[in-house]
Order: structure tokens, then C-alpha cells, then sequence
């Protein structure tokens, strides 16, 4: 039909001539309140927006010379921050001779991979930044 005549038509029953598609050939247009279309789109891609989960990077603080009880608590929280999708950032740091014992930091990253490996993998591996060791592990 051609545009001026479904102009017109739209004009009679007091609606917008809207074009849906206009990538085909011929272009698809409907007849229909503007304003009304308009809000229903909102609505839809808000409804779109609250169902997606947005992944947060949680971190975890350790020393090398981690407690038995204080390791059990942080691993406690990971698995936490896992079993809600979130990924976690294991953050070693060093402070004054404990660089003479970076061995002793990678056990315990080492021990931390083994541990999750049945909930979560390991996005980053552990590397020396500084004073800091960090490792990236995402949820399975």
C-alpha cells in the first residue's frame, strides 16, 4: 500500500502509522498509538534488565602464613561468593621478610585451587605484583 494512503488511514482512527521493520523489503509498518508502543518497549527492556545477574569480582585477603581456623573462614566466604555467581580475586600480600618465602604463597594458592576446583576454575593465575600475589577463580 502506498505510504501516503496509510497515512491517511492512520489518521482517520486518530493513530500513528509506526514502521516496525523497516530492514525488509517492503518495509513493514502497523497502525497503532505511538505513545502506547513506546512505554510497552521501556517495559520490556526493563523486564530484560532485572532478570540478568551482573558478576561482581569479590576479594579475599590472605597472609602466607594463614592460620588453619582463618583460612577455613575465608574459604567459608568464597564458596559463599561462588554459589552466588560471583567471581573472587585471592589477594596474598607480603610484608617484610615473608618475600624471602614466595614459595610458601604459592602452596597456599595452590591449596586454595585445589580445594575449589569442584565449584570454581581458575580465570587468572596466581602472579607477583609487588608485595602482592593475586589469583582470579570464577564459579563452574
Amino acid at each position: 500500500m502506498p505510504t501516503a494512503r496509510a497515512i491517511e488511514i492512520a489518521a482517520e482512527a486518530g493513530l500513528d502509522l509506526v514502521e516496525v521493520s523497516p530492514q525488509t523489503q517492503p518495509p513493514v509498518c502497523k497502525i497503532l498509538d505511538y505513545g502506547k508502543y513506546k512505554f510497552q518497549q521501556q517495559k520490556k527492556k526493563a523486564e530484560a534488565k532485572k532478570k540478568q545477574k551482573v558478576v561482581e569480582i569479590k576479594e579475599i585477603k590472605m597472609r602466607p602464613n594463614i592460620d588453619d581456623h582463618d583460612y577455613e573462614v575465608k574459604a567459608k566466604a568464597m564458596r559463599r561468593f561462588f554459589d552466588e555467581g560471583d567471581k573472587v580475586k585471592v589477594t596474598l600480600r607480603f610484608r617484610g621478610r615473608e618475600m624471602a618465602y614466595q614459595d610458601r604463597g604459592m602452596a597456599l594458592l595452590e591449596k586454595v585451587k585445589t580445594d575449589f576446583e569442584d565449584v570454581a576454575k581458575v580465570e587468572q593465575m596466581p602472579k607477583l605484583e609487588g608485595k602482592q600475589m593475586m589469583m582470579v577463580m570464577a564459579p563452574r
